[in-house]
């Protein structure tokens, strides 16, 4: 799978801080980010992701309207969510949006299901927590009969039935790709393979090799079922400099601050320097010169068999510009050599 290797960028639209250090706000932070895609669209990258959360220190509570926005100013990349939280939204509309981000776009729309990591969109709109994996389990049922694009007759036990209901606008050629987004469930690896779609693994720690149990499930799951596997990709968090020191440094107190954010609220320690550093010489952390960079996804890639990489680029209240640098060194300089890597 890595001949046909794609490369990505996710985001969360991570508010970030203006020179001066202050917060900036929301609707400033989202137009960075379509300017942010532009130049990853320039620069070749194969598909952005933007996340949806509903809380302060994130923009994107719509991805699907941002993806709109930046389907206007670039003409190749492909536009998905990085991850939709299917469980508190309507898979109906789910679809709709999607489906109205691939016209706008010629056709450049996907997505990525998920259940969410933040839980904030449950009492937000009105979804039990108590029912996190059957809201999940239904919804996306429900999602994959919307791709067949037929007349959809269904039922579950969370909603009112379907009887022959016909759902608009359709998608104008083929399907519109879906991926189960799965952040370490091997219930939810056996059910994208279930539901014959792609796996897209969240690795935001540790070794990347850990995951590997995970892709033979994925494996032995469509050997059951009788199908060929779909893809899987990766994505992980990480920065790119010109230097490994400068990288690191720069990095470092805004991914302390979003990551201490973070795990106060899960009841974890503050990151110390020598997890950060461990994160980044053997870990999911790929933070460094573009070589170095390189070398750890080329790595991650062979170990996983992955076939799409991509590398959330945000990271707490880091700059606008450094984000910037970030992405034109990993389009210009880290992917080339991936592709080198794995070639050789």
């Amino acid at each position: 799978m890595t001949t046909s290797l794609e490369f990505g960028l996710d985001t969360f639209g991570d508010v970030t801080k203006d020179a001066a250090g202050a917060p900036l706000p929301h609707a400033q932070v989202i137009r960075n980010v379509v300017d942010e895609a532009v130049l990853a669209d320039q620069l070749g990258i194969d598909f952005i992701g933007l996340g949806e959360h509903h809380r302060a220190d994130f923009a994107i509570s719509s991805p699907e309207t941002v993806l709109a926005a930046i389907a206007a100013r670039t003409q190749n990349i492909r536009l998905g969510s990085a991850v939709t939280v299917l469980s508190s939204d309507d898979p109906i509309r789910v679809f709709q949006r999607f489906a109205t981000a691939d016209a706008v776009s010629n056709g450049r729309a996907e997505v990525i299901l998920g259940r969410g990591s933040f839980t904030e969109s449950f009492p937000l709109f009105g979804f039990d927590l108590k029912q996190y994996n059957e809201l999940f389990e239904e919804k996306l049922d429900l999602f994959t009969e919307l791709l067949k694009q037929e007349p959809v007759t269904w039922q579950g036990k969370l909603r009112p039935p379907l009887k022959a209901q016909s759902v608009y606008p359709p998608i104008e050629h083929g399907r519109l790709k879906t991926w189960i987004g799965v952040g370490g469930s091997p219930e939810s690896v056996v059910r994208a393979a279930h539901y014959d779609l792609p796996l897209m693994l969240a690795i935001i720690g540790g070794d990347p090799k850990r995951f590997a149990p995970y892709v033979d499930l994925h494996q032995r799951a469509y050997q059951q079922f009788g199908r060929e596997p779909k893809p899987i990709g990766v994505h992980s968090p990480g920065y790119i400099a010109e230097t490994d020191a400068q990288a690191r440094e720069e990095l470092w107190p805004d991914y302390k601050v979003m990551r201490d954010r973070i795990g106060k609220e899960r009841g974890w320690p503050p990151m110390g320097r020598d997890e950060f550093v461990s994160e980044a010489e053997h870990g999911s952390l790929y933070v460094g010169a573009p070589e170095t960079v390189a070398r750890k996804i080329a790595a991650a890639v062979k170990a996983l068999g992955a076939a799409r990489f991509q590398l959330k680029y945000s990271a707490g209240p880091l700059p606008h510009d450094k984000l910037m640098k970030s992405i034109e060194l990993y389009g210009s300089k880290v992917v080339p050599m991936v592709r080198d890597m794995l070639a050789a």
